[in-house]
């Protein structure tokens, strides 16, 4: 068995309210899961949960914290008494250089990729401005694993952030546009090379800081486009997709930050009403991910 670990910032289960949740919108496809709907169906016979983003501490979740529970089974907020919001501090990378998922993977035999490319201005940086910056990065870096660059994208080996390369392009780089199908197929193709590849996409969040419904509805259906080719492209017989969040914000955007909705999990492929089941909170998501590539190594 293989694991695929999409990452997507700021997504939670929110109520059946169009109003203000644009999961609830025309397009929405995959994401149109809601707090009081548990029966409802995904493609692919996939299932959803959701997972406790507070963790046991007061206040609004936020990323640093909720990223570095997730990508290590570490129940961060607590460690520091505090959600932290932006990029860890130190006592979140040391953490995370000690129990990043993609560490484990590779410390089991097996092959992790961070399939994020990264700018060139990235590879000019020194080891204590790369070691502050986001949790993922200092997930990637505790396993001494590459950094994609800008050249594995032109080579279909790595996507962006922005999956469709438009950003990249808008700030002058000479990249391709890819289809949301293109870069699932990039995806699916990482697929075959490792045995467990970690996507960051943090568009979501972005368009619910900004309460714009829209951007919201586009993002979430552009989104939604990639993840459907994915599944169409993977044997969900040997390889389970996980696609989860750190905190709410995009399901509510009569609010400008975060909520303290459950962090919305869609789970496909071989197993995922065991792994379902096993998904309480956002450190659970680590340990079970183990769990299902040693049961199966």
């Amino acid at each position: 068995m293989k694991v695929l670990f999409l990452f997507v910032d700021g997504l939670g289960i929110g109520a059946k309210d169009p109003a203000v949740n644009p999961c609830c919108r025309e397009g929405s496809g995959i994401f149109r899961v809601f707090s009081d709907d548990s029966g409802s169906h995904l493609p692919f016979d996939g299932v959803f949960t959701g997972l406790d983003a507070s963790l046991g501490v007061e206040g609004l979740p936020q990323s640093a914290t909720g990223q570095t529970a997730l990508l290590t089974g570490v129940n961060a907020v607590q460690r520091i008494g505090k959600h932290l919001s932006g990029f860890p501090n130190r006592p979140l990378r040391e953490i995370l250089l000690e129990k990043s998922v993609l560490k484990k993977v590779r410390e089991m035999g097996l092959r992790p990729a961070f399939l994020n490319a990264y700018r060139p201005l990235f590879f000019s940086l020194p080891e204590e401005t790369v070691l502050r910056l986001s949790a993922t990065t200092v997930a990637n870096y505790a396993a001494r694993l590459p950094f994609f660059t800008l050249d594995d994208i032109r080579a279909r080996r790595a996507i962006y952030q922005d999956f469709t390369n438009n950003v990249l392009i808008q700030r002058g780089f000479d990249v391709p546009v890819f289809s949301a199908k293109e870069a699932a197929e990039i995806v699916c193709a990482a697929m075959e090379e490792y045995d467990f590849v970690l996507y960051e996409y943090f568009r979501t969040d972005r368009v619910g800081h900004k309460q714009d419904m829209e951007a919201s509805v586009k993002v979430l259906t552009q989104l939604g486009e990639f993840v459907i080719h994915i599944l169409g492209g993977l044997d969900l017989q040997r390889i389970v997709v996980l696609l989860t969040s750190d905190h709410g914000n995009i399901e509510d955007l009569s609010v400008r930050g975060h909520t303290r909705n459950p962090a919305m999990a869609l789970i496909w492929g071989r197993g995922n009403l065991e792994v379902a089941g096993a998904l309480k909170d956002l450190t659970d998501v680590t340990p079970v991910l183990l769990k299902v590539l040693e049961k199966w190594k």
